[in-house]
Order: structure tokens, then C-alpha cells, then sequence
């Protein structure tokens, strides 16, 4: 059995490496920002077969994704966007890659700065939305009670 000349093992979208022996619904999913929805979106767009392999793409079709992933806000409904009412721009948008993953730490770093209770927990690393602590959650420092030591003799 003869390999493909042209077939791409790892092919680079949007700042990220997508592993080309997948299928190409699910190989768009490994770039952050990408879930299932969205890249079922593109291919739509696009008009390509989801069950195709992504190695087999063409260079023109990468650079057609690429561009696709840059303006999905202009034909995705608005509550399929990550960043609907950005903080800074007011607009709906939808980072992808280590432009997602800077917007987050710049959310954080945000709430940490003006010390809301959010930013407070996520500095301390305790959980943030309101779950229980008692028992659950576990690494790190202990919370909750801890028991002394048993007396020898008691």
C-alpha cells in the first residue's frame, strides 16, 4: 500500500498544530476556541466533507478555513460566539487560539486587580462559582477541619 505524497500529517491552522490523521469535524477541534458546533459551522460554510480527512486538505482549502475562523462572527448566530459584549470593545467576537487564551488572562488579571470576590478566589485557587469546599476538591492545602493526632493511651 503506497502513501500519499500530498497527505499532511500535522497541518497548521490558526496558530495551532491539527493533527491530520483525524477526521476533519473533530481535527478542527484541537484548536482552542473550536468545539464541535463551531467547526460544523465552517465546514457548512465552506461546503467541505466533514468526514474527510485532514490531511488531505489543499493548501487553498487551509487558507479558506483560516479565513473562516477570522470572520465567524459575520455568519454564526451571535450566541454561538465565546466573547459575546467584549469587555473592551463592546462587540461580539469570537478569539480563537492564544488570542482566547490572553483575553481570559486578561479577565482575570482584570477581576485580580480590582478585587472582586471572582478574582480573589481565583488568586487563592479556590473554587470560584460557588461550589462546596469541606470535602471536595482536594489538592493542595487542606480545607476544612482537620483532626488531631490520636493520644497514645486514649
Amino acid at each position: 500500500m503506497s502513501e500519499d505524497p500530498d497527505f499532511k500529517y500535522i497541518i497548521r491552522i490558526a496558530n495551532s498544530d491539527v493533527s491530520g490523521e483525524g477526521k476533519l469535524a473533530y481535527a478542527l477541534t484541537s484548536i482552542r476556541g473550536i468545539g464541535q458546533r463551531t467547526s460544523n459551522a465552517i465546514l457548512q460554510k465552506l461546503g467541505l466533507d466533514s468526514t474527510q480527512l485532514a490531511g488531505k486538505l489543499t493548501d487553498k482549502n487551509v487558507e479558506d478555513i483560516e479565513e473562516a475562523i477570522g470572520n465567524i462572527s459575520e455568519y454564526v448566530p451571535k450566541w454561538l460566539l465565546n466573547r459575546q459584549n467584549d469587555y473592551d470593545t463592546g462587540t461580539d467576537v469570537h478569539p480563537v487560539s492564544i488570542d482566547l487564551k490572553m483575553s481570559i488572562e486578561d479577565d482575570l488579571n482584570r477581576m485580580k486587580k480590582v478585587k472582586s470576590y471572582k478574582g480573589i478566589r481565583h488568586g487563592s485557587g479556590h473554587k470560584v462559582r460557588g461550589q462546596r469546599t469541606y470535602s471536595n476538591g482536594r489538592k493542595g492545602l487542606a480545607l476544612g477541619v482537620s483532626r488531631s493526632k490520636a493520644k497514645p493511651g486514649a
